[in-house]
């Protein structure tokens, strides 16, 4: 929550409500990464490389608990 609260005056330039849905999404991905014990940095960048090959229908198998990040 501390990172929210310091963010608060850049919230300001989001621009529409669409921009701080989007926000709110990217901190729910980072914070499930980070339950689930992974590092957010780590599986942003694995699942950016892969999602575009990635059938819809297994979309699931992407999120942070149902994914195993390769060692770098």
């Amino acid at each position: 929550l501390r990172v929210i609260s310091l963010g608060r005056k850049n919230y300001l330039f989001f621009g529409s409500d669409s921009g701080g849905d989007r926000a709110a999404l990217m901190y729910t991905l980072i914070g499930s990464c980070k339950l689930n014990g992974g590092a957010p940095e780590a599986y942003l960048r694995h699942v950016l490389a892969i999602i575009a090959d990635h059938p819809i229908n297994k979309i699931k198998e992407l999120l942070p608990w149902n994914l195993t990040i390769p060692a770098e």
